[in-house]
């Protein structure tokens, strides 16, 4: 937000410099972001001095360009080529020296000495719009004869200087989005620093209304959007240009005058912070505003010609017949003050901050009354802001108030009540900061102090700060006045005893699983928790009834959350793809979110929301590009499994205690499913065909999908145990099996393990065979199990007696054969 520093000394009368003022307003969470000094017109006038056009004849290789020389009051006379067909001898003119230069909009001109169709010349005379202070091109500025040779041109067309303060104002300080508010800010700040100041708040005293009967009337159909609405009734006023103070007023802070009307509203939004609306009363019908929502889809057309369709809970401004504007957020095309308007109706309201709020995101506007009303204004603010610019428009454009001031305000908003603890303040603090000195800051802040005793005081908050609601609220206010500077850091430290978290562990080894994968050769990616909702359109993994969908979205490509990782990993996979690059390792930690609505519960809303951290690992490409030492090796769904048993070992997570699970559906052509008794954990595999020509992705894809959330809460079981290295050797035995091809490896080392687990320390499949001299629908397996003692060798008895039991249990529940 802009803020003019003299315009600010209009309130404030104080010495500080602009730089000090930029640092003061800083210290008090006003950060200024850049301090830039600005005239009215851009550049100054700089360079551009008033001279006199001694002789004025045709340019001899040029039908429409003169041959001048012209005196500025101090050298020889400059000998200028002009091309302005109104220029002459005698006439007083601004001429550009060599070295000036002139802004044109956005363009720039730097007055150079040249030759012009052989001919020197040493400056130009300008017109209007090439100095910036008009938009006439026709031909040069003709001033009055008396005008003095010499003169600047800044001096005669008065431009004056100024600062303007790039402010950052937070979304709770709205009222600091003004002159005023800064300036309110700005004195407390002086006063606890023991500097002078002097604020004065613009008067209304000598506000009347003339004409006591008539003026448009008001209905407030939804108190609920609008608690508060105030107008009043203008007639006979003559709607024309501003003059120049309140156009250099609009202008120095970037706000293009309109007419006198319109600009007296904007100046009063930036001076005091209230938006206000003027209205045409010639398109008012039937006499009457009416505050009331129109039906769904209603077609309206807004200032900037865009035909709109209004929402059932879009808050209008009506006549009598139909709609003029969207309350708070944008006017009407036809109900506007035009110089053809006589008779305004002006509008001052309170509306609620989230209508307004719902309505501008919904039509995506982002104007100065919507960016105020959606953060919360003032309610008891709206008579003085209407009074303040009644009496400007009367002042400027003339007029009479018709009738009394319409003020519907049924229900009062009561300023907020606080009881503040004087140790509770030095203990946020950290600071024992005398009564006295609070009492004044608060006094500063027009905090009011209803009643005290030695520990409390007793605050009536005013109702222009919506952000001060409790006692710590006020407390930061005391802080911020006094000064974060001003709390001094002791030499001792303070502190307590820490504990680690659930929440500490679960990142602590996510950063340990992210560097092994890092360091695996991924590449660590992170997408929008938005995303479209189309890819759920026809999803039975993931229904679409199970999005959490957004009810304002910024577009259709984001207007749901997410429900997996899959497809932002797919969307990065292809962009890459399209830049040549399609051999990927990538992983993402990210939230995913799902929505139940059986789990409604009246007293507790969020119950049917579920958030959950999954990790998405997506494998592509090649493993090895070819090169001396290795051919090139495609990836593979068993690369991306070695990654998995890795995170799972990493994590302690026992592999004899889960259960895997073959399956295929919509997204994976042959996927694994890795669960606990209780808990999904892992889905991991080859994505489908459809799914990856979706994206146009022709490469085969191997994902799998984590839930980080179970994974954190089933490695809490694990206990980390302490074991000698076996002293004994271990054992290794082969068995070479014939099985159906239904039968997995999985199957086989569970009943291996069930079947001895003691002395059988390892299984590893090391050959498959499918093919000639094997029975139909059959697979040969070559399995290595690892056999160790702690407390002995092993003999070769007690061996075979093991061998002999595995080899019985795999016959017996698989029907597997020795070949």
């Amino acid at each position: 937000m802009n803020i003019s520093y003299n315009w600010l000394k209009d309130y404030l009368d104080f010495d500080l410099s602009p730089e000090e003022t930029s640092a003061a307003l800083t210290s008090i969470g006003l950060e200024t972001e850049g301090l830039e000094e600005i005239q009215t017109v851009k550049g100054g006038l700089e360079g551009l001095v008033i001279g006199e056009v001694l002789t004025c004849v045709p340019h001899p290789n040029s039908d429409h360009l003169h041959l001048t020389t012209v005196d500025i009051g101090k050298g020889e006379p400059l000998n200028i080529v002009c091309g302005a067909p109104n220029v002459a001898a005698g006439q007083k003119v601004v001429v550009a020296t060599v070295g000036t230069t002139l802004y044109m909009g956005d363009d720039e001109l730097k007055i150079k000495r040249s030759k012009i169709r052989g001919e020197e010349s040493a400056g130009m005379i300008c017109s209007e719009i090439e100095i910036g202070i008009g938009t006439s091109h026709e031909g040069i500025i003709v001033l009055p004869n008396e005008t003095a040779i010499g003169m600047p041109a800044k001096e005669y067309y008065n431009i004056k200087s100024d600062y303007v303060f790039e402010v950052d104002i937070t979304p709770n300080r709205v009222d600091a989005t003004s002159h005023f508010g800064v300036a309110r800010d700005l004195a407390a700040y002086l006063k606890q620093a023991g500097k002078p100041y002097k604020l004065t708040k613009p008067p209304v005293d000598d506000f009347k209304i003339e004409q006591k009967e008539g003026g448009i009337d008001v209905v407030v159909e939804n108190h609920e959007a609008c608690p508060r609405y105030s107008g009043l009734t203008i007639r006979n006023i003559k709607v024309a240009e501003s003059p120049d103070w309140l156009k250099d007023k609009l202008l120095i802070i970037g706000i293009r005058p309109i007419n006198n009307v319109v600009d007296i509203t904007n100046f009063v939004l930036h001076e005091l912070g209230h938006p206000l609306h003027a209205f045409d009363v010639n398109y008012i019908k039937g006499n009457k505003v009416v505050v009331r929502t129109l039906p769904h889809e209603t077609k309206f057309i807004t200032l900037d010609e865009q035909e709109r369709k209004l929402h059932e809970q879009d808050l209008m401004i009506c006549n009598a017949e139909e709609g003029m504007c969207i309350a708070g957020v944008f006017g009407g095309l036809e109900s506007g003050v035009t110089e053809k308007t006589k008779d305004v109706f002006l509008e001052s309201a309170y509306f609620n901050p989230t209508w307004i709020r719902k309505a501008a995101r919904r039509h995506t506007l982002n104007t100065d009354s919507s960016f105020r009303f959606e953060r919360g204004l003032d309610p008891n603010n709206t008579l003085y802001a209407l009074k303040r610019a009644a009496m400007m428009i009367q002042e400027i454009a003339g007029g009479t108030i018709e009738g009394a001031i319409r003020d519907i305000y049924p229900n009062e908003i009561p300023q907020p009540k606080v009881a503040l603890s004087f140790k509770k303040v030095n203990a946020l603090i950290g600071k024992a900061i005398p009564k006295d000195t609070i009492k004044s800051i608060l006094e500063s802040l027009d905090i009011v102090v209803n009643s005290e005793t030695d520990e409390t005081l007793h605050l009536s908050i005013p109702t222009y700060r919506v952000d001060v609601l409790r006692d710590v609220d006020v407390i930061e206010e005391i802080l911020r006045i006094y000064g974060y500077n001003n709390i001094e850091i002791g030499d001792s430290l303070k502190s307590n005893l820490s504990y680690e978290t659930a929440t500490d562990r679960k990142h602590q080894l996510q950063a340990l699983i992210s560097e092994q994968l890092t360091a695996h050769g991924f590449n660590e990616i992170m997408n929008n928790s938005l995303t479209e909702k189309s890819y759920y359109a026809e999803s039975t993994v993931f229904p679409v009834e199970n999005n959490v969908n957004l009810l304002n979205p910024l577009s259709g490509d984001l207007n749901v959350m997410r429900q997996t990782l899959l497809y932002g990993g797919l969307e990065n996979i292809i962009h890459n793809i399209n830049r040549k690059h399609g051999d990927l390792n990538l992983y993402e930690f990210g939230n995913c979110y799902f929505f139940n609505k059986d789990k409604a519960n009246p007293h507790y809303p969020l119950a049917q929301y579920n958030e959950e951290t999954h990790l998405g690992i997506w494998i592509c490409g090649k493993r090895h590009s070819k090169n001396w030492g290795a051919t090139e090796i495609d990836s593979s769904a068993f690369e991306l499994k070695s990654h998995i048993e890795n995170i799972l070992l990493r994590l302690g997570i026992a592999d004899d205690k889960l259960f895997h699970e073959p399956f295929d559906d919509e997204l994976f052509v042959s996927g694994m499913n890795i669960r606990t008794r209780q808990n999904q954990l892992i889905k991991w595999g080859v994505l489908s065909q459809k799914v990856l020509l979706g994206f146009d992705i022709e490469l085969e894809v191997y994902f799998a999908e984590l839930n980080w959330d179970a994974l954190m809460k089933e490695s809490e079981k694990n206990v980390v145990l302490f074991s000698e290295i076996a002293k004994f050797p271990s054992v290794k035995r082969d068995l070479a099996l014939l099985i159906d091809k239904n039968i997995t490896f999985g199957e086989i080392e569970k009943i291996a393990y069930h079947s001895e687990n003691k002395f059988l320390k390892e299984v590893t499949l090391f050959d498959v065979y499918e093919g000639r001299h094997l029975p139909e629908g059959k697979k040969s397996y070559a399995v290595n199990f690892i056999l160790q003692d702690k407390e002995k060798t092993l003999d070769d008895k007690r061996i075979d007696n093991i061998m002999r039991k595995i080899q019985n249990n795999l016959e017996k529940r698989l029907g597997a054969q020795l070949r």
